[in-house]
């Protein structure tokens, strides 16, 4: 994620930012990619911090107005959650916005979101037919350790949900293709086997033994839509990582031109090695804290070719889709 120049004074703004060190209130403009500092501001704004400008006085913003049901505001921490759901949401559907997904060039269909908290059940996550379904509690940092530790998943956050299941509706975008399905079936797995049968065969048995050759996680392995599902969200984590440490003013050896833009890079195998590089090294400065791996992952070759083949379709991908 890029960091912003100040529209009103000195000093740079981050992507969440509501109002310039000084106070003036601001707001982010996805079309130009800057902060402006007058309205329309997001209906949102006042409600769940919404930073994003809408296009008139008492409207959503681009990504509020993708959120058909919202979360029962009756429920215990729903609307904190709904919060820092919508906030991650900002975040991945910006990232796409580089490559141009949804956005008003993009002649394709928009993902329609139901946000919805846990009241006595939990909320399953999930895309189908162009909607997605994200449960807010997942927000919560405690509930998101649980169920981490429960499912022996070595990373799990909000950001990481969004970006899995937009990659669920990205590939239905793309199935219109005969020829990305071709490739796609060809490299991934035919995705038309019964996929409940799957997941509950690898529920039942977990993965098979040697799955870290072929896949990024555990979780890739149960069916070829997930294996899809966690490699487009792994792409998204590498180039943004990227994009990230270049924007926050950082150099590497790997990094051996000023302003190196991830997202326009074209060479997948050199964007996935250079992330991979820095994440080597990030992961290196968490440790000197006590803190989690930040990328706690490690690339086989046989990923690393399914991570250029994804990055191949997203960049090219929205176009007439």
């Amino acid at each position: 994620m890029r960091v912003f120049a100040n529209p009103v004074g000195a000093g740079s703004l981050w992507f969440d930012n509501l109002a310039t060190a000084d106070g003036t209130p601001v707001a982010y403009d996805p079309q130009a990619r800057a902060f402006v500092p007058m309205p329309p501001f997001c209906a949102n704004r006042e409600r769940i911090g919404c930073n994003w400008i809408a296009p008139q006085s008492g409207a959503f913003c681009r990504s509020c107005a993708m959120t058909a049901l919202a979360p029962d505001p009756d429920i215990p921490d729903a609307m904190p959650n709904w919060a820092k759901a919508e906030a991650a949401k900002r975040w991945m559907l910006d990232n796409l916005g580089r490559w141009h997904w949804f956005r008003p060039e993009d002649p394709g269909a928009r993902p329609v979101f139901h946000m919805l908290a846990e009241g006595s059940y939990p909320v399953p996550m999930g895309h189908s037919q162009g909607v997605v379904t994200i449960s807010v509690a997942e927000a919560d940092p405690v509930l998101v350790t649980m169920r981490r530790e429960a499912l022996f998943e070595p990373y799990r956050t909000m950001i990481g949900h969004m970006r899995h299941e937009i990659a669920h509706m990205l590939w239905w975008r793309l199935s219109l293709r005969e020829d990305f399905l071709d490739a796609f079936r060809t490299l991934f797995g035919d995705e038309r086997i019964d996929y409940g049968a799957a997941l509950q065969y690898h529920y039942d048995n977990g993965p098979p033994a040697e799955w870290r050759q072929y896949y990024l996680t555990s979780y890739a392995s149960a069916h070829p839509h997930e294996d899809w599902a966690e490699t487009a969200a792994h792409l998204l984590h590498l180039t943004d990582i990227a994009d990230s440490f270049v924007a926050a003013g950082m150099s590497s050896p790997q990094i051996d031109q000023r302003g190196w833009d991830a997202y326009a890079e074209p060479d997948a195998g050199r964007l996935i090695r250079v992330a991979s590089e820095l994440t080597v090294g990030v992961n290196h400065v968490n440790r000197s804290m006590g803190l989690p791996d930040l990328y706690p992952f490690v690339l086989s070759d046989f990923a690393r070719h399914k991570l250029a083949f994804v990055h191949d379709w997203l960049r090219r991908g929205a176009q007439g889709l």
